[in-house]
């Protein structure tokens, strides 16, 4: 069954659907992901549009993730379903030979400042060692066909790393909408493999687990454990980072130096310390009401980047500092909020705090 977006407002206890309407033109969805990739549900910096390859043909467009990762977006436009998986699977055979060099070459050769300053600019850090370990292949479509639905499916059973995103275009009242819906759920499902010599350094994600690092400033781990948050900010490489961690998932908080003190789940996203409010029993609180023994900014002149972030949690178990468990070679990182890929040290996580296949 192909896939259909569909969407109504509600007027008082009556909805009523949106009118669909089409884009002037699909060259359209190629500006808008062009200026603002973000539509695609992650933060991404393009790095090429209209790229040509050495073949002649030209990829729409190339981004590149936090983690260094490419992503090849390619729109159906009136191609068939054959023609665009063949295409996007031709891209990806290619770019998955790119070397750290060639990706740093046509950032260079796209972007009005250095691939380096345009990294930190969307991401607060410096680009990581390793660049295009993994390889994630979308088709872009103003809809999808059953046709498209059916083969993407088959490649992702076989690990391909490919999916298929598609845009509806609403108008209500003289406003305009656009919806995006993925085929699947989420590209991390699918195992990263590149086709040619290159082989992924990476494991993959498994969805749900984040690395939380609770330090730095005036924090106290004991207000984060009483009260139930964690927290992060005073610069944009510690704010961007706690401002991506969604509802929903899982964190383990390590309290540098090296011990991990928590695990829980994530009730919302995060918002400034101001502003912020942590679950008590039934009840949300005021956090910056709360006799804290931190002491966390609480400047609103403050901008976003300089600000506290805190996201409230529900524990599934929290202890003292002293109670904190560390083993050599467990996964550390400066970042406040990143995903948590390692399994080993996911293992001796789930093992020390006792957690079963659920994660209960």
């Amino acid at each position: 069954m192909s896939v259909e977006m569909r969407m109504w407002r509600i007027d008082g206890d009556d909805p009523r659907p949106l009118t669909a309407s089409v884009l002037p033109a699909e060259k359209d969805l190629h500006e808008f992901l062009k200026r603002d990739p973000s539509l695609l549900g992650e933060r991404l910096l393009v790095i090429g549009s209209e790229v040509i390859t050495p073949y002649g043909s030209r990829l729409d467009l190339l981004a590149v993730d936090a983690d260094g990762n490419l992503h090849l977006l390619e729109l159906k436009r009136d191609k068939t379903p054959r023609q665009v998986v063949a295409q996007v699977l031709d891209y990806g055979s290619w770019a998955s030979t790119l070397s750290r060099d060639d990706v740093i070459d046509i950032a260079d050769r796209h972007l009005d400042q250095p691939f380096e300053a345009a990294f930190e600019d969307v991401f607060g850090s410096a680009p990581p060692d390793e660049l295009n370990s993994e390889l994630s292949l979308t088709i872009v479509a103003a809809e999808l066909d059953a046709s498209s639905e059916r083969i993407v499916n088959y490649l992702r059973d076989f690990g391909v790393p490919v999916n298929a995103v598609f845009f509806s275009y609403l108008e209500d009242d003289g406003r305009r909408y656009l919806a995006r819906s993925w085929l699947a759920a989420s590209a991390e499902e699918t195992l990263a493999k590149t086709t040619g010599s290159k082989k992924s350094k990476r494991a993959a994600w498994n969805g749900k687990d984040w690395y939380i690092s609770f330090s730095g400033g005036d924090r106290v781990w004991e207000d984060a454990r009483q009260f139930g948050f964690v927290s992060g900010g005073g610069a944009k490489f510690w704010s961007q980072d706690m401002r991506s961690l969604p509802k929903d998932a899982r964190v383990w908080v390590n309290v540098p130096p090296m011990r991990y003190v928590a695990v829980g789940r994530v009730l919302a996203p995060a918002t400034r310390f101001e502003d912020a409010q942590v679950r008590k029993g039934d009840s949300w609180i005021p956090l910056a009401s709360q006799a804290l023994q931190g002491n966390y900014p609480t400047d609103r002149e403050t901008s976003d980047d300089d600000a506290e972030w805190v996201a409230p949690v529900e524990w599934i178990h929290a202890r003292p500092l002293d109670a904190g468990f560390w083993e050599k070679g467990m996964f550390a990182s400066q970042h406040s909020a990143c995903k948590l890929r390692q399994e080993f040290t996911l293992q001796r996580l789930a093992d020390h705090f006792g957690l079963d296949e659920d994660g209960e």
